[in-house]
């Protein structure tokens, strides 16, 4: 990932997700469908593969335009290939019963990070509004044991937009994010456990596992 991919980052996140590309897709303003593959992450004893799709559904009004996504997980013992869904506000969710309007959202997810045992993985799933500053994130976490999947947030504290980090250092059980209000600073770090409890985590630190391939499928993706 480039210095410039970062930059791009609508939260300056430390896990990008694919900006660039998305912004470049939408100024066509030609009503289509678009693909992109997201790098792959390998568990750290070659098990599992973790990657996304990401689809741009590009409507004439820019603001009318979806940008939506999937993330994939591979077993490379078996070759069995499941999606893992994301209850986030945004996501697209067959599990969920919601007939609201997803016109003009944003819903990226992208692996981030394996536990330090393999038994999890770590997602960021950003979500936004075109035309507005809701922007935030999610962590998406899939448990290799139960084979589920919670998304958590931070909560019960006053924020506009979080940023996820990564796994906790002194908490292997609990994700980082650092959270504020647009204007003001610094932001606080938190962290997050599967309940979503929060609290400030003043001297804690971000860890990240896992091996990040590119293969030749990553990137734009042929459209529709």
């Amino acid at each position: 990932m480039t210095s410039q991919s970062v930059q791009l980052d609508p939260l300056n996140s430390p896990h990008p997700i694919p900006w660039g590309w998305v912004m470049a897709t939408l100024s066509d303003g030609t009503p289509s469908k678009h693909y992109y593959r997201s790098h792959a992450l390998t568990s750290l004893d070659g098990h599992y593969k973790a990657y996304s799709r990401v689809q741009v559904q590009v409507e004439s009004e820019f603001y009318q335009s979806r940008v939506s996504s999937v993330l994939f997980l591979e077993n490379l013992q078996t070759g069995d290939l499941q999606a893992i869904a994301a209850t986030s506000p945004f996501a697209e969710n067959p599990f969920i019963s919601n007939s609201a309007d997803l016109a003009g959202t944003i819903s990226i997810v992208i692996p981030i990070s394996w536990s330090s045992t393999g038994d999890r993985l770590l997602a960021r799933e950003f979500e936004s509004i075109f035309c507005s500053d809701i922007a935030s994130d999610y962590a998406l976490i899939w448990d290799r044991v139960s084979n589920r999947s919670s998304t958590i947030a931070p909560s019960e504290i006053e924020y506009s937009n979080a940023i996820l980090l990564g796994w906790s250092e002194e908490r292997s059980d609990r994700v980082l994010f650092r959270a504020g209000n647009l204007g003001e600073t610094p932001w606080k770090l938190w962290s997050v456990d599967m309940e979503n409890e929060t609290l400030e985590a003043v001297s804690d630190q971000p860890r990240t596992y896992g091996q990040v391939t590119n293969s030749v499928w990553a990137g734009p993706q042929m459209q529709r």
